[in-house]
């Protein structure tokens, strides 16, 4: 093992010295280019996909905006709120017609006289002002503007995350009706944001004045996360929520790699359009380039050392394989229950943690071999170790004594143990292990009988199996199928050096 590490060692040193000149010579290149991809997203590609996103967000969120206006502006809706709002059947097929023409996760109208929120569904509730969920329409009426963007949890579909546009309802003398408008569903917007991530390889968000994260693609980001918060971001966020007559670029560091952000304010929204830029990803391709040139030069040399280190490996873990494990179902083996027992009893003695051993076998194995043939019982074999592996912690051990004779090795007390062993009989018992040998015979159930003993301290493994073989023959004596623990037997003191 020494040798073949110091093998590795030579080759590695030798990769190293070949490969130097030849990254002394791209890594040059390798700068010249990342500099002059990093000036092109400054200076073109970057500010080009901010306006085409800003253009096609305009388009995608000033549709619901302008038929929110339209609703505010609908004769239908004023003169049914001024007729003293009697028939609600009205309003709720008007809302659902909306709804339904153009697709929208909500349609609403909030009446300023009697308090009613009225959704395409029917009425929704009555305002409260002790309602949380309500402040949003005495916040509303207090901006005294014609419409507002608010993100907040939808009652009427199960308080999912939802873009309310907001729109004032006014008489025809100018004064207040209620509020009327339309809701988009938050996924929807954070797909339409996924969308133009995929075309333009860009993350895209939007956040309002005082920074907090209105549209993400993360919808738990939503309402919750302000910019000021997000690492590298916060260095540049003051200066990215400026209103300014040209928009402008940013740097700033998020996890080892390098990002490029610029804003722009959408007065329609009264919120910032934020599109960054990883640099790192998008010099990726230059950086590929120049890792295929070095590759290329050490390919033989790396494909030698791969098939040498994998066929090592392979051969290395087979063997360990072999030496621990049963072939035929995959569970350990005595050598390696003889390292897990010594393990277990100098944790035992160290730390205090007792032991149990379970030590079972299956029933008239021999019958099942003899009529349904060895094919059934290996598979009765295979599915019993399955069986027994969920019936026990990561920690523990199962192991083929013999035959058909399992241990479980239980990092537990005496009672914990006897528990594993009745689960692992009942579910046994249960089930037909013999599908597709027994022919409808009625011959699938299979049982074992176990045998359950904890381990004293200082007991050799001789004596401790002997005590766990005896628990399983008194098991067979009463009739198997079952669990049996006997007391402990005293072990033959050591004789003491004089």
């Amino acid at each position: 093992m020494q040798r073949f590490s110091l093998k590795a060692k030579l080759i590695l040193s030798l990769s190293l010295i070949l490969g130097f000149g030849f990254v002394l010579t791209n890594v040059n290149n390798y700068r010249v280019s990342t500099r002059s991809v990093r000036e092109n997203i400054i200076e073109h590609a970057l500010p080009l996909t901010r306006d085409n996103i800003y253009s096609e967000i305009q388009s995608d969120l000033m549709r619901p905006i302008f038929i929110s206006s339209l609703m505010a502006n609908d004769t239908f809706l004023k003169d049914w709120a001024l007729g003293g709002e009697r028939d609600v059947d009205k309003i709720t097929r008007y809302l659902q017609e909306i709804q339904g023409k153009y697709g929208f996760f909500s349609t609403f109208f909030v009446s300023e006289k009697t308090g009613y929120y009225y959704h395409f569904n029917g009425i929704l509730k009555k305002l409260s002002s002790d309602d949380p969920h309500d402040v949003w329409y005495s916040d509303f009426k207090a901006m005294e503007k014609p419409y507002d963007l608010t993100v907040d949890t939808n009652e009427a579909a199960e308080n999912g995350l939802t873009i309310f546009i907001n729109h004032r309802l006014d008489d025809y003398d100018g004064n207040l009706l209620g509020v009327t408008g339309v809701g988009l569903n938050m996924e929807m917007v954070a797909n339409l944001l996924k969308s133009y991530r995929q075309r333009y390889g860009r993350d895209i968000y939007l956040v309002d004045h005082d920074g907090l994260i209105k549209v993400h693609k993360d919808q738990p980001l939503v309402d919750r996360v302000n910019i000021a918060d997000l690492e590298g971001v916060r260095d540049v966020a003051r200066q990215a929520l400026t209103i300014k007559s040209e928009p402008e670029c940013f740097d700033f560091w998020r996890d080892g790699r390098h990002i490029l952000l610029t804003s722009r304010y959408i007065p329609e929204f009264e919120w910032f359009l934020f599109v960054e830029q990883d640099e790192t990803q998008a010099i990726a391709g230059i950086r590929r380039n120049f890792y295929e040139n070095l590759v290329f030069d050490f390919l033989i040399i790396a494909a030698i050392l791969g098939i040498t280190i994998y066929t090592v490996n392979r051969f290395q873990g087979k063997l360990e394989e072999m030496a621990t494990t049963d072939k035929l179902t995959g569970a350990c083996n005595r050598r390696e229950f003889d390292r897990c027992f010594d393990m277990a009893c100098y944790l035992s003695k160290r730390q205090g943690m007792p032991f149990s051993v379970i030590l079972f076998d299956i029933d008239d194995f021999k019958t099942i071999n003899d009529e349904l043939g060895h094919m059934a019982g290996d598979q009765v074999l295979k599915e019993i170790v399955r069986l027994a592996e969920g019936h026990i912690r990561q920690n523990d051990l199962v192991v083929r004594w013999g035959g058909d004779e399992f241990i479980l090795l239980v990092h537990n007390e005496l009672s914990r143990a006897w528990q594993v062993a009745e689960r692992l009989r009942e579910e046994i018992r249960n089930r037909d292990l013999l599908a597709g040998f027994d022919g409808g015979s009625g011959k699938g159930s299979v049982t074992i009988s176990c045998g359950v003993v904890m381990y004293d301290d200082g007991e050799s493994l001789d004596h401790l199996m002997m005590r766990v073989d005896a628990a399983l023959y008194e098991s067979k004596k009463r009739g198997k199928d079952q669990t049996v623990t006997l007391p402990a037997i005293p072990a033959k003191p050591a004789s003491k050096a004089v």
